[in-house]
């Protein structure tokens, strides 16, 4: 008998390319590590009704999964701007790399997180660890830090309004189907955190003709931490419906 219709979640209709959330995730190892760019690199990848803020904050994360129940093994690299909507002073990632072949049409039809493949290498030299992300064969992203002192989530900042803009195209070419912002600062849960641990860090961006980030070039650092977790992914909270509500601020 067909499928009914309300029993399809993604494709293929018959048998889903991936599973629907929550997801659970165990022994994450990230690297996370804050510093400032100049707020003009900021403002070129935010889209309009977003304004980037005036201290230039961002975070570059890097992040090894050794198992999750929906995607199973992978690495990512992550960079993160504060910026303000609304009057609302939050956060937005700008592009997600990573090397998931499940997790990145999740990451984007669900959430709306600009997932894109690369290839990665997160690992430990001696007391530092390291994420590379390598585009045609040059490292457009690259974290450096230590973990030499302990440390509590709590020193950590909390990346949270945690936005996204979430776009999915009309078969027809007449625009997108789908225009949201998203929010994910509710989705985790059942946190447990294994290790806290804190150092310094540094990032390095190379040109790319594509997804280049090399304007984020840090002007100034403010330390970097090492997590190891476990936790769970939910849904995402709808902020904002662009083709279903009036602009907050009346623009197009």
């Amino acid at each position: 008998m067909p499928i009914p219709m309300d029993r399809i979640s993604n494709m293929p209709a018959y048998s889903p390319y991936y599973p629907m959330p929550p997801t659970r995730y165990r022994n994450v190892r990230s690297q996370v590590v804050y510093f400032r760019a100049d707020v003009s690199a900021i403002d070129r990848v935010l889209p309009a009704h977003f304004e980037p803020s005036e201290d230039g904050f961002c975070v570059a994360t890097g992040l090894s999964v050794p198992w999750s129940s929906n995607y199973g093994k992978f690495e990512e690299s992550v960079l993160t701007v504060r910026c303000r909507y609304r009057g609302r002073t939050g956060y937005f990632s700008p592009v997600v790399f990573l090397n998931s072949r499940g997790s990145i049409p999740a990451g984007r039809e669900i959430y709306g997180v600009p997932k894109v493949f690369a290839d990665m290498k997160v690992a430990m030299d001696e007391r530092v660890m390291y994420t590379d992300t390598v585009l045609a064969g040059t490292s457009v992203l690259s974290i450096r830090s230590t973990m030499q002192r302990e440390a509590s989530l709590e020193e950590m900042t909390k990346l949270q309004p945690n936005w996204r803009l979430k776009v999915i195209p009309r078969a027809d070419g007449s625009g997108p189907e789908v225009m949201q912002i998203t929010d994910g600062a509710k989705m985790r849960s059942d946190i447990t955190v294994h290790v806290c641990r804190s150092g310094e860090g540094i990032v390095q961006f190379n040109p790319s003709p594509i997804y280049d980030l090399c304007d984020f070039a840090p002007r100034e650092y403010y330390g970097a931490y090492y997590l190891e977790m476990d936790h769970t992914d939910g849904y995402d909270e709808i902020v904002h419906d662009f083709l279903h509500q009036d602009c907050p601020d009346g623009a197009p």
